[in-house]
């Protein structure tokens, strides 16, 4: 018979909707196909399909890898396998500039319904109903595929949650809460759009440029196949492969506060690609992520952040009068498609999928729902980091579902100066007392450059202003 789950899709969504802190279900992907899509699995699925794969290196640096800073190619998983297995034909093959020693590669923000677009039938191996989302499947996943070493650099999602189911290998995961957003000292530089990064490198953060780092408190933990993660609406995540071949499948969950939030991303948009779109480009910045086909116009800007009011308030119209209605049938609640970092890549129009209106009628169950969250052997709190752990310790969550009070739990120490040393050096914060009498900056103080500027005028508490003063404006 199949496997009873320890929750029901009910429960289970209660949690995942109301729930303020990362934690790990266990034991309920147990009878999912995918658990079966290992890397020699989806090479003979994609047969000889290529895929692009970024390249890092392995060498730990004081700044975040960001995408801008990574090499591209674009290889079968084949190639990719036989590359990570040390083989000889890789002498020749698209990896062969890269000495596996040296390098990491990952296949991230894969689409699955882009890459196994003639192999509809393969969505269903996902079964996100299990968690309440009746009708999601691989249609509304992302697929990632990385090699020991591969890393997403520390950052936060604008919009909605994320479920992520891990399949091979494992991968460990450096959680932030949003209270610590100060702490991470957060850039829009490089830009996309639903990411905010942190300039810190957690992975060896030097504490002499971002001091404030030492007050931002981890959560650690090391994620296995089978297990699913739930990342919370805003919390920081840096995210890296701890074996040689690591899959996971994750899918963003759609959120009523989403809707603000559209309204902030389009604030941002318009600032930055201002901004930066006046600079000389001789300066050699790479500020547009490599996930953004191009800096929008002004004009293009200003219609998204019109299309993106418009659609908040015709959501707050339309929760109002569902409030007055019975409640949805259970597929009326389906999520939407989820719409995050890298849908412009693939063709997705702001209008159309970003500014999401009420259509599928999904809305936030309220914390108070749950009175007592289960945390139990099926439900795994993802706790801080103690003091005493050294900084790079990390909890594993076993296969035998531990009980949550054994996960150990603190600080992360040390932090990082941007990539632009020379010009960016300001990231350092000058001690008050080594400022000149007359209040002008010592020698070694840099110019202040658009960076710095726009690290303060696109910050996520001022962009939230700006935004709700917005709407107060656009609704008298």
């Amino acid at each position: 018979g199949e496997d009873v789950k320890p929750f029901t899709p009910g429960k289970a969504k209660e949690i995942v909707m109301s729930l303020q802190q990362p934690a790990v279900f266990c034991n309920m992907a147990g009878d999912w196909p995918a658990l079966h899509w290992n890397a020699k699995y989806l090479s003979a699925v994609l047969d000889g399909k290529t895929i692009q794969f970024r390249l890092g290196l392995k060498t730990v640096d004081l700044v975040p890898q960001f995408e801008t800073r990574c090499s591209y190619v674009k290889a079968t998983l084949e190639e990719f396998l036989a590359w990570s297995c040390g083989q000889p034909s890789c002498l020749s093959g698209p990896f062969s500039c890269y000495e596996y020693s040296k390098y990491w590669a990952y296949a991230d923000y894969k689409y699955i319904a882009r890459i196994f677009e003639d192999k509809p039938e393969i969505f269903q191996d996902i079964r996100w109903s299990d968690f309440g989302f009746p009708g999601r499947s691989g249609k509304e996943s992302t697929l990632w595929i990385g090699s020991e070493g591969a890393n997403t650099p520390c950052h936060l999602d604008s919009y909605g949650c994320n479920l992520v189911l891990q399949v091979q290998g494992r991968k460990r995961w450096h959680l932030f809460p949003p209270g610590d957003t100060s702490f991470l000292y957060p850039t829009r530089i490089p830009y996309e759009e639903s990411s905010i990064f942190s300039k810190v490198n957690v992975a060896n953060p030097d504490l002499k440029c971002f001091p404030k780092f030492r007050n931002a408190t981890a959560h650690v933990v090391t994620l296995s196949p089978g297990q699913v993660l739930l990342v919370p609406r805003h919390w920081w995540h840096y995210v890296e492969s701890i074996d040689p071949i690591t899959i996971s499948i994750n899918s963003w969950i759609e959120l009523d506060a989403d809707h603000k939030a559209r309204v902030e991303e389009a604030i941002t948009r318009m600032l930055v690609c201002a901004v930066k779109s006046a600079e000389n480009p001789s300066d050699g910045d790479l500020w547009l992520n490599p996930t953004e086909v191009e800096a929008t116009s002004h004009e293009i800007n200003l219609q998204y952040l019109n299309k993106a009011v418009s659609a908040y308030f015709n959501c707050q119209k339309a929760s109002v009068s569902e409030q007055a209605r019975p409640s949805s049938t259970g597929a009326e609640q389906r999520t939407s498609a989820s719409c995050k970092r890298k849908k412009r890549k693939v063709g997705c129009e702001p209008e159309s999928c970003r500014l999401l209106t009420h259509e599928f009628g999904f809305s936030t169950f309220k914390a108070e729902k749950l009175q007592k969250i289960p945390f139990g052997p099926h439900l795994i709190e993802v706790l801080p980091q103690s003091q005493e752990t050294s900084s790079m310790g990390a909890i594993a969550v076993g296969s035998d579902s531990r009980d949550p009070h054994e996960i150990e739990g603190g600080h992360f120490g040390k932090l990082h100066c941007t990539r632009k040393q020379s010009v960016m050096s300001n990231d350092c914060e000058t001690p008050a007392h080594q400022m000149d009498s007359d209040t002008s900056p010592n020698a070694s103080q840099t110019a202040l450059s658009t960076n710095d500027l726009l690290d303060c005028l696109v910050n996520p508490h001022v962009i939230s202003l700006v935004a709700q003063l917005l709407l107060e404006r656009t609704r008298v």
